[in-house]
């Protein structure tokens, strides 16, 4: 006889879900008030991803966001205006625009992570060890989860 999944099992998987969400968009409320003043979490994010990725075309750079083109082009546009990015358009393809992290952009990108690593760092000191070995554990899985990478 195959053994079947309890319904006690399924709870608790469900309530640890729900504990997790909570925990992670309380963290990222947390960070996100230490983030660099002055610049909205969208701008920040398609930031984030021009920096990360190298220069990205604005159709790119949507499918990353998972923004639709006219969000993106009053982002990207708002980004310009404070001179994070540039945005130029593709030498052979006229319709193509390509976006890139300015220098100013990549200073304010260091100085907001910074501000946020330097938040959760503090934090961090006040704990046992035995719990920072277990969000060592979490936070290798929690990239699994996410796909991400230290």
């Amino acid at each position: 006889m195959v053994p079947t999944t309890t319904t006690t099992t399924k709870t608790d998987t469900a309530a640890l879900a729900a504990r997790l969400r909570l925990a992670v968009t309380r963290l990222a409320r947390k960070l996100r008030r230490e983030a660099e003043p002055g610049i909205s979490p969208s701008m920040l994010a398609a930031l984030s991803s021009v920096d990360r990725q190298g220069p990205l075309t604005m159709s790119e750079l949507c499918v990353v966001e998972q923004v639709q083109p006219p969000s993106m082009t009053r982002i990207v546009a708002a980004l310009v205006d404070v001179g994070l990015v540039s945005r130029e358009s593709d030498p052979s393809d006229g319709r193509v625009a390509w976006v890139t992290v300015t220098p100013q952009g990549r200073k304010l990108l260091d100085r907001s992570r910074g501000r946020k690593e330097a938040y959760l760092a503090k934090a961090l000191r006040d704990l046992e060890a035995h719990e920072l070995e277990t969000l060592e554990e979490a936070a290798a899985i929690l990239e699994g989860l996410t796909g991400g990478q230290p």
